[in-house]
C-alpha cells in the first residue's frame, strides 16, 4: 500500500512504467539490476512513509498523477532524449485523418519521435499544436509523445506513454482499476474488458488529489490481451502542473479518450519496441506482504465493540482501511503492515521509545494532508525487532478530502498503540 495516500493508486501505476523502461536498459547482470531497483524503490516509497498513510491508497501511481510523466517534467527520466526525437516547439495546424495513414514506420520498423506525434496528432481533433516533443522505439527510454493542443477553447497538455506488461499480471490489472472513491476523490470511473479482451480505464479525476487548484487530470489505460500497455493523459491546462487552469475540462472527451488510446498503431509502435531482457530464476525477491484483506478482517477483530464498520477496502497486500462509526460519524481507520523494514529504524524511529522486547514506537497527532476543512490525522507507527513494520492512523472523517465530521477520531491515542502492537500481526506477518 502506498504510504502517500496522495499518489495511490497510482502509485502503482508509475512503478509500472518505470519497469516498462528496462526494455533496453543494459548491464552485466540484468537481474540484479532489475531485482535492486524493486527493493530500492520499495525502500524509496517506505521511507517516504514517514507518518504513513498520509493520503489516500492506489497514482502511482503514479507520480500518480497517473502513469506517464510528461516529458519535459525535471522529474521525468525519459526527458533527455525527446528534445532530440521531437520537432522545436512551435505552432501546426492539424486535422483529423484515417488510421491507416496514421503512423508510418521506418523502413527498419521502428517509429520516431516523429512518426508517434504524427500518430498523435492525426487521432486528434481539428486544432492547434505547440510544444510538441516525443521519443521512438529507438530511445533507451519507451516512447512518448506530448503536445499542447488548443480546439479554439484553450491550450491543454495531453500525453502519450508506450510499453508492455505481462499479460493477466497484477501490473495488468492494477493499472486499468478504477481507484477507491474512499482514498481518491474523483469525478467518474470505468473499467472493463474490451470485445478483443483487452483491459480499458477511462479515469476523470484532479492533478491534486486535495483539489488545492481544479487543474482536472483524465486518464485512459489500456492493457491488451498481448500485454501491449498504452497510458493516454489530458489535462484542462497547458501543463501537468505549475500552469493557470485554461479551460473548464479537457479537450477530448472519454468517447474520444477511448478512441485514441485504443488506435491500431499503438500496438506497432509497441510491437517495434526492444524485447526485455528475462530476469534470472535466481533473483532474490523482497518478503512478501499480508494480504489486504487479511489485514482488514484483522483490523477488525482488533477494534472496540463498540465501534460499527460501515466499509472496508484498500491494496491486494500490505494496506487496509476500514470506516468506522461509534454512533458520532464516520472515521476512517487505516493500517499498514510490511515486513522487511528493519533498514528503516535509523530513518523513522530515531527518537522513538523502545519497548523491552526491542520493538520501537513513535506517535504524531497532525492536521490531515489532503486540504479537507478540520481534518486531523492520528498515528501510531512501530516497528519490531525482526522488521516487521505496523503503522495504524484514525481521521475524524470518512475520507480524507472530506471534510471533518466530528471532533477526533473515533479511536484514541492508546487504542491505536494496543492496536499497532498486537501479536495478531506477527502470526499474520
Amino acid at each position: 500500500m502506498p504510504e502517500n495516500m496522495d499518489q495511490d493508486p497510482f502509485e502503482d501505476r508509475f512503478a509500472a512504467v518505470l519497469r516498462d523502461t528496462g526494455h533496453s536498459i543494459h548491464t552485466d547482470d540484468p537481474a540484479a539490476l532489475v531485482a535492486g531497483g524493486r527493493v530500492r524503490g520499495r525502500r524509496a516509497q517506505l521511507l517516504r512513509r514517514t507518518a504513513v498513510l498520509g493520503g489516500a491508497a492506489g497514482v502511482a501511481l503514479v507520480g500518480v498523477g497517473g502513469a506517464l510523466l510528461l516529458p519535459g517534467a525535471s522529474s521525468d527520466p525519459r526527458q533527455t532524449s525527446a528534445a532530440a526525437s521531437s520537432p522545436s516547439p512551435g505552432s501546426s495546424s492539424a486535422g483529423t485523418s484515417s488510421s491507416s495513414s496514421a503512423g508510418s514506420a521506418s523502413g527498419d520498423g521502428a517509429f520516431s519521435g516523429d512518426d508517434i506525434l504524427r500518430s498523435l496528432k492525426a487521432l486528434l481533433p481539428q486544432g492547434t499544436f505547440s510544444e510538441e516533443a516525443a521519443q521512438g522505439t529507438d530511445s533507451p527510454m519507451p516512447p512518448t509523445a506530448h503536445v499542447v493542443f488548443d480546439d479554439g477553447r484553450g491550450a491543454a497538455a495531453i500525453g502519450l506513454s508506450l510499453g508492455r506488461v505481462e499479460p493477466g499480471s497484477e501490473q495488468a490489472r492494477q493499472v486499468t482499476t478504477c481507484p477507491d472513491r474512499t482514498l481518491v476523490d474523483h469525478d467518474d470511473c470505468t473499467s472493463g474488458r474490451l470485445p478483443d479482451g483487452s483491459l480499458l480505464m477511462l479515469f476523470q479525476g484532479y492533478e491534486y488529489p486535495d483539489r488545492r487548484v481544479e487543474t482536472k487530470w483524465w486518464n485512459a489505460e489500456l492493457v491488451t490481451p498481448e500485454g501491449q500497455h498504452v497510458s493516454l493523459s489530458e489535462w484542462n491546462a497547458p501543463a501537468q502542473k505549475d500552469a493557470p487552469v485554461s479551460r473548464p475540462k479537457p479537450p477530448l472527451s472519454v468517447e474520444k479518450l477511448k478512441q485514441v488510446v485504443t488506435a491500431d498503431v499503438w500496438r506497432r509502435v509497441v510491437d517495434a519496441m526492444p524485447e526485455s531482457p528475462k530476469p534470472s530464476a535466481t533473483v532474490e525477491e523482497p518478503p512478501a506482504g499480508m494480504r489486504g484483506k487479511t489485514i482488514a478482517d484483522t483490523l477488525a477483530g482488533l477494534l472496540p465493540e463498540e465501534l460499527k464498520v460501515i466499509s472496508e477496502g484498500g491494496a491486494d497486500t500490505e494496506y487496509a482501511y476500514l470506516v468506522v462509526d461509534d454512533g458520532q460519524g464516520g472515521s476512517l481507520v487505516q493500517v499498514n503492515v510490511q515486513p522487511g523494514s528493519g533498514d528503516l529504524a535509523g530513518d523513522l524511529f530515531g527518537d522513538a521509545e523502545t519497548l523491552p522486547n526491542g520493538t520501537m514506537i513513535t506517535t504524531r497527532q497532525s492536521p490531515g494532508e489532503k486540504g479537507a476543512e478540520g481534518v486531523v490525522m492520528w498515528t501510531v507507527d512501530t516497528l519490531r525487532p525482526d522488521g516487521l513494520r505496523v503503522v495504524i492512523s484514525a481521521f475524524n472523517t470518512p475520507a480524507q478530502h472530506q471534510d471533518a465530521t466530528r471532533d477526533t477520531p473515533a479511536l484514541t491515542m492508546e487504542q491505536l498503540r494496543e492496536i499497532a502492537l498486537s501479536t495478531e500481526w506477527d502470526a499474520g506477518a
